[in-house]
């Protein structure tokens, strides 16, 4: 019987879904774990995969066109299936516009709505790349760095540039082969979205008539690019060293694996550098991770002792710009720091803001840290302790872990903690889902990974939204006490000071205890007063007696 397949919910508020491109058309056998297409989300492209087996009978949306999630994105069924009572008798029209499109070139519907832009038609074989939506907020895109250089040959999966969005700097990569003939837009510089980002096409084809007056541009920036290679006199850069710098950033961890696959090997801590694909290109999909058995060595190394290694590692420090004594000097603020700026802004002038303050005894934390460090490849921190006993206390007060609307409250069933770690342009907020359910060596392993990967730029959009409630710890910077504005649409975060060894008074005798406060900024819309602070009672009781979490 043939099954229907509706466009996916890929973000937790998309609404409809593009089809970017389809891998399949009608006719095509399909296999589980096969690309079916590649779906614009409001956040970002992602590959969706196919967990049946048969054939394609029909394509609901065809290529370039977007469909409210849960509508019909397309039917797979047995070869010569009658999928007629599936689309209400309208089978035959849907299934020869399918085909027909399926005909077409897969980027047609893209280069054709391009081309109503430009004055000259496409050349043959040449593909024009737009500017990309990567976030539901992004109206433009500002090219942190070009990979690629006009002239230099470009293979799909090589990351042409780096594209820096209102949420974070991200990773973008070609989907065809060919040569960069054009980038349109400079090293720094912003262009809106589905605006020209780069052409790509065979070597010598002239594209004056897509590009106009940019062209030149692009001619005399090349020029200066090939300029810039040459250092020294007597400094020799080949084509083959050249080659060896790109292979390596290319191999520099970078695995083809789909988002399905990924999730499922985090979820059964598996090393996906171990894995063999089988999809295409030596991409790795779901059976290969449902089917892969670790070797004794694999198993042997631990998520958590290779999240400890890598933390190990030294971060260098990025400034903005070199400050001069005496001098004064201006910084263009990033993308990412104008959207702090504006949410924050908006945070604390619709949010009314008030601040609970707490002083936490941490002298059994501290007892009950040490036990568990010296368990066999154990590595966890006072921040880690602090996320669990937080999603725990938010499991008892859901009215803290809520949201508030212009004509309601929403309540979450999810706990997903977001932590907030500095990146060199400013702040972003990683988010642990389901955190209550994780335990302190996965949320420990966790928030490595994505604090590392959060300052080396190697974050995606979709781990860094539908947070409910937010963590900032300053502690480490021997900060004693702070407060924080909230994180929205989360309606609470915690601050988080340093532990610190000082005089306190217990049964009576002065003695030294280790004490640590806490900050909990909260909107008095949605969490009033008392519960709060009742919130805060519950952490307090769970820090202080780190054994109450397992009742």
């Amino acid at each position: 019987m043939a099954d229907v397949i509706t466009m996916p919910r890929l973000s937790d508020t998309m609404e409809e879904g593009k089809v970017a491109k389809w891998h399949k058309k009608v006719g095509d056998a399909v296999k589980e774990g096969e690309i079916l297409a590649e779906i614009e989300t409001d956040k970002a492209v992602q590959d969706f995969e196919s967990e049946i087996d048969g054939v394609m009978l029909h394509i609901g949306v065809e290529e370039g066109n977007a469909a409210p999630v849960d509508s019909i994105l397309c039917i797979i069924g047995e070869e010569g299936e009658d999928i007629s009572n599936l689309l209400g008798g309208n089978t035959t029209a849907k299934v020869e516009n399918s085909e027909v499109n399926s005909d077409k070139n897969d980027d047609s519907v893209e280069i054709e709505n391009t081309a109503n832009n430009n004055s000259g038609e496409i050349p043959a074989g040449v593909e024009i790349i737009n500017m990309p939506r990567l976030s539901d907020t992004m109206s433009e895109g500002k090219v942190a760095n070009w990979n690629k250089n006009v002239g230099d040959q470009v293979k799909e999966g090589d990351i042409i540039a780096e594209i820096e969005t209102d949420k974070a700097v991200q990773d973008f990569e070609s989907e065809f082969d060919g040569v960069l003939l054009f980038q349109g837009v400079e090293e720094g510089g912003a262009a809106p979205v589905d605006t020209i980002l780069a052409i790509i096409g065979p070597a010598g084809t002239d594209i004056s008539s897509l590009t106009s007056g940019k062209a030149k541009n692009s001619e005399k920036k090349t020029e200066k690019t090939a300029d810039s290679r040459v250092e020294t006199e007597g400094d020799e850069i080949d084509e083959a060293d050249h080659s060896k710098k790109v292979e390596a950033k290319n191999d520099s961890g970078r695995i083809a694996i789909s988002p399905l696959a990924k999730k499922m090997a985090e979820e059964k801590g598996l090393q996906i550098s171990e894995m063999q694909g089988s999809g295409e290109n030596g991409r790795i999909v779901k059976k290969d991770v449902e089917n892969y058995q670790p070797s004794a060595k694999t198993e042997a190394a631990t998520v958590p002792q290779k999240a400890a290694e890598a933390s190990a590692k030294p971060v260098a420090v990025q400034m903005p710009t070199n400050f001069v004594a005496g001098e004064t000097t201006e910084t263009p603020n990033s993308q990412v720091r104008n959207i702090i700026a504006k949410r924050l802004s908006e945070s604390k002038f619709t949010a009314p803001h008030y601040y609970l303050i707490v002083e936490i005894n941490m002298d059994k934390a501290i007892i009950a840290r040490s036990e568990i460090n010296a368990l066999p490849d154990t590595k966890i921190s006072y921040n880690d302790m602090i996320i669990k006993a937080v999603a725990m206390a938010l499991r008892k007060h859901p009215q803290v872990n809520s949201t508030w609307k212009a004509d309601k409250i929403i309540h979450h069933g999810e706990i997903n903690v977001g932590v907030a770690v500095a990146i060199p342009d400013g702040l972003v907020v990683p988010v642990l889902k389901n955190t209550d359910f994780m335990n302190y060596t996965q949320i420990s392993a966790a928030v490595k990974d994505m604090a590392g990967r959060a300052k080396s730029k190697g974050l995606k959009a979709n781990e860094m939204e539908g947070s409910t409630f937010s963590v900032s710890n300053l502690g480490m910077f021997g900060i004693e006490t702070f407060t924080s504005i909230i994180n929205q649409p989360n309606s609470a975060i915690l601050s988080v000071g340093a532990i610190i060894e000082k005089p306190v008074v217990k049964d009576g005798q002065i003695v030294v205890g280790n004490t640590m406060k806490l900050s909990l900024a909260c909107d008095h819309r949605v969490v009033d007063g008392a519960t709060g602070a009742q919130f805060l009672q519950t952490l307090r009781t769970y820090l202080e007696s780190p054994l109450s979490l397992l009742l």
